[in-house]
C-alpha cells in the first residue's frame, strides 16, 4: 500500500469530539493529523452556542481534570457565566456559559495550531483501508491516501447526512455543507450495525428586529462558576440573555399545519432527542400546555445574530417567519437563519470496548454522535478518551478506562456500550449512581492523578492541582476544629437567624450541616486570617464533602443491590404502571421490551438507577408477599 503523508494517529472530523481527540493525542507525543472538511470551521458550534448544563457541566470539568481543552476554551470565550440548579444540593449543580460562536471557533482553532505534532489537514474522507482486521489509514475524496497507525471517527452529523425543511431535502452534513456518504458506506461494508437518528435547530433571528422590553431578562451570575481548574477569573463582558414564551395562538397555527412537518409527514425516520424536542412535537405530545418557554440568546458581542432556544422546527421557512411574529415580542422579528431538522447514520456503541475502539477491528475508535450521543459535552468526552487511547495504543502502553463509579464520563460510555441507545443519548446526573460523589467541584480529585500519569496534566498544572488538594485539606481541618461558643459574640446571631439552639458549642462543619446555614454565614465565622486566604468555591467544596459523607456509603450499597438480583424473575403480564414512584418515561421504556428478569430490565437504554431502584423494591416485596 503506497500512501502521500504518514501520521500516528489520524482524527475524522473537527467537531468537538474530533478536537478533543486530536489534542489528546498530539499532546501525548504522536504524530496527529486532524482531518476537516474545511478548517474555517474547526470547532463549529453547530447547534446552541452554549457549554455546559445540567451533568454537561460535569463533564466539562472532568475533561478538564483529564488535561482536556474544552473547559478553557469556553473559559476564553463565553458572554454568560451561569450556575444551574442553585437552589438545590450541590451534587446536582452545574455551570453553564453562552459562548460568543465566532470567537470559541477562532479560539479552538488557534489553540489547536500551536499544540506540536498536530497537522491540520482539509480534505474529505471517503473510505477507510483496513485489511485483517487492522486499519492502516484512510482514503480522501481528492486520492490523497493518508497512512495511520490508529484512526479516530468523529463524523458528528455528517454520516449520511439529510436536511429536512418543510417539504424540501437535501443531503448536508449540516447548513452549507456536504454530507459525508461515501464514508457512510464504507461503514456499512465494514460491517458496521448501523442506525438513524436525528435532531434539529431553531430559527436565528436579528436582535435589531426584537422589542427586547417584553422579554424577562436573565442575567448573567455575579460570581461566574469556570470550567478549567487553571482558570482563575472570567475577564471578558457577559451579556443578558432573555425569556420568553409561545401562545395558545402559536400552538394553533402549528397544529393546522402539522402536516407541512417532516417528522409529521413520514418523510423524517430517524429518531429524535427526546430531552430537546421539536416545537412541533411540544405542541402535539403535551397538548396541555398552553405556553412552551423560550429563550433568546445573542450569539456574540459583535453580531445581532440571536438563537431561539426552545423553537427547535422543521416547518417551511415561510411559515416558521409567520410563528415567530406571532410570539410576543418578536412580532416584527426577521429570521436570518431558518431552523431545520438533519437525520444521520450512526453505529450501533455496543460494537466498542470500554477504550472506544471498535471490537472488530484493531486501532479504530469511534467517539462523538456516531456512538449516537446528542451534545457537545457528550462528543468532547467521548474525544478526549478516543484520542488518550489510540496515542497510548501506538506507544504500547496502558490503556484509559474510567469506572462508572469515578466518573460522568465512565457512566456515559458504560452506558453506550452495554446498552446502546434507541434515541439519541445524553447525560443526566439521574444516570450516575454514585451522583453524589461526582460533583462539578471536585473533578479535579477524581480525575486529575489520571491525567497527570499518561501526561496530559503538565507540570504547572500538577502543581495547582496539589495546591488546591492541600488548602482544601487545611480548611477541613480547620472547620472540623473551630467551635462557635455559647460565650462567642457571634453565637446568639447565628441561633436567631437559622431559629436553632446550637447547644454549649458546635464545630463549623457541623454547624454547616444545620438547615439554612449557607456557606457565607460559615466563612464569616472562619478565623479572620483563614476568611481572607479562602475563596466561596473551595469553601462550598469542603462542605459538600461533609454533607454528603453520611449518603454516600448508603448509594454504594444501592448499587451493589441492583447488580445481586439480575435473575429476579418479573412476572407475565406485570403492569408497570402500578408502581408509584415511575415516570412516565421509565413506564414506557419498560413497556417497550417487557423484560422477563430484572437484570434484562438493567440493560433497558435509558432507564435510570432511581427507577431500578424503585423497581427491584416493588419486585422484592411482591415476592415475599406471593
Amino acid at each position: 500500500m503506497s500512501f502521500d503523508e504518514a501520521f500516528d494517529v489520524i482524527v475524522i472530523g473537527a467537531g468537538h469530539a474530533g478536537c478533543e481527540a486530536a489534542a489528546a493525542a498530539a499532546r501525548l507525543g504522536v504524530q496527529t493529523a486532524l482531518v476537516t472538511l474545511n478548517l474555517d470551521l474547526i470547532g463549529q458550534m453547530s447547534c446552541n452556542p452554549a457549554i455546559g448544563g445540567i451533568a454537561k457541566g460535569h463533564l466539562v470539568r472532568e475533561i478538564d481534570a483529564l488535561g482536556g481543552i474544552m473547559g478553557r476554551i469556553i473559559d476564553r470565550t463565553g458572554i454568560q457565566f451561569r450556575l444551574l440548579n442553585r437552589s438545590r444540593g450541590p451534587a446536582v449543580q452545574s455551570p453553564r456559559a453562552q459562548a460568543d460562536r465566532a470567537l470559541y471557533r477562532t479560539e479552538m482553532r488557534r489553540t489547536l495550531e500551536v499544540i506540536p505534532n498536530l497537522h491540520l489537514r482539509q480534505g474529505l474522507v471517503v473510505d477507510l483501508i483496513v485489511k485483517d482486521s487492522r486499519i492502516y489509514g484512510v482514503e480522501l475524496q481528492d486520492t490523497r491516501r493518508l497512512r495511520a497507525k490508529a484512526v479516530v471517527v468523529a463524523t458528528g452529523t455528517f454520516l449520511n447526512g439529510l436536511i429536512h425543511i418543510g417539504r424540501r431535502t437535501h443531503s448536508a452534513g449540516r447548513a452549507g455543507e456536504p454530507a459525508s456518504i461515501e464514508l457512510a458506506e464504507s461503514l456499512k461494508r465494514l460491517g458496521f450495525p448501523v442506525g438513524r437518528l436525528k435532531t434539529g435547530t431553531p430559527p436565528r433571528l436579528d436582535g435589531r428586529t426584537i422589542d427586547w422590553n417584553v422579554f424577562e431578562p436573565q442575567p448573567a451570575d455575579e460570581r461566574p462558576v469556570h470550567f478549567s481548574f487553571a482558570t482563575d477569573k472570567i475577564e471578558q463582558p457577559q451579556i443578558t440573555c432573555f425569556i420568553g414564551y409561545t401562545t395558545g395562538a402559536v400552538h394553533n397555527a402549528i397544529r393546522a399545519n402539522i402536516h407541512e412537518s417532516p417528522l409529521y409527514s413520514g418523510k423524517i425516520k430517524g429518531i429524535g432527542p427526546r430531552y430537546c424536542p421539536s416545537i412541533e412535537d411540544k405542541v402535539i405530545k403535551f397538548a396541555d400546555k398552553n405556553r412552551h418557554q423560550l429563550f433568546l440568546e445573542p450569539e456574540g458581542h459583535n453580531t445581532n445574530e440571536v438563537y431561539l432556544n426552545g423553537f427547535s422546527t422543521s416547518l417551511p421557512p415561510e411559515l416558521q417567519q409567520e410563528l415567530v411574529r406571532m410570539i410576543p415580542g418578536l412580532e416584527r422579528a426577521n429570521i436570518i437563519r431558518p431552523g431545520y431538522a438533519i437525520e444521520y447514520d450512526y453505529v450501533d456503541p455496543r460494537e466498542l470496548t470500554p477504550y472506544l475502539e471498535t471490537v472488530h477491528i484493531k486501532d479504530l475508535f469511534h467517539a462523538g454522535q456516531i456512538n449516537g450521543t446528542t451534545g457537545y459535552e457528550e462528543a468532547g468526552c467521548q474525544g478526549l478518551i478516543a484520542g488518550i487511547n489510540a496515542a497510548l495504543s501506538v506507544q504500547g502502553r496502558e490503556r484509559l478506562r474510567l469506572n462508572r463509579e469515578e466518573s460522568y464520563i465512565g457512566v456515559l460510555i458504560d452506558d453506550l456500550i452495554r446498552q446502546g441507545v434507541d434515541e439519541p443519548y445524553r447525560i443526566f446526573t439521574s444516570r450516575a449512581e454514585f451522583r453524589l460523589a461526582l460533583r462539578h467541584d471536585n473533578a479535579d480529585a477524581r480525575l486529575s492523578p489520571y491525567g497527570q500519569k499518561i501526561g496530559l496534566v503538565n507540570d504547572s498544572d500538577w502543581e495547582r492541582f496539589n495546591q488546591r488538594r492541600d488548602k482544601l485539606v487545611r480548611l477541613r481541618s480547620i472547620l472540623e476544629s473551630t467551635r462557635l461558643r455559647k460565650s462567642d459574640a457571634a453565637y446568639l446571631s447565628v441561633s436567631h437567624a437559622l431559629a436553632q439552639d446550637l447547644g454549649d458549642s458546635i464545630t463549623l462543619i457541623q454547624l454547616a450541616n444545620r438547615p439554612n446555614a449557607r456557606p457565607d454565614l460559615i466563612k464569616q465565622l472562619l478565623p479572620a486570617e483563614i476568611q481572607t486566604e479562602t475563596n466561596m468555591a473551595d469553601l462550598e467544596s469542603v462542605l459538600a464533602d461533609s454533607l454528603y459523607s453520611g449518603y454516600i456509603n448508603a448509594q454504594r450499597a444501592t448499587f451493589d443491590r441492583l447488580h445481586n438480583h439480575d435473575s429476579l424473575r418479573i412476572p407475565f403480564n406485570f403492569s408497570f404502571r402500578e408502581i408509584s414512584g415511575l415516570s412516565h418515561e421509565m413506564i414506557e421504556r419498560l413497556e417497550r421490551v417487557c423484560p422477563k428478569t430484572f437484570g434484562q430490565a438493567r440493560s433497558i437504554p435509558g432507564l435510570t438507577p432511581a427507577a431500578l431502584s424503585t423497581l427491584l423494591v416493588h419486585l422484592t416485596l411482591q415476592q415475599r408477599t406471593a
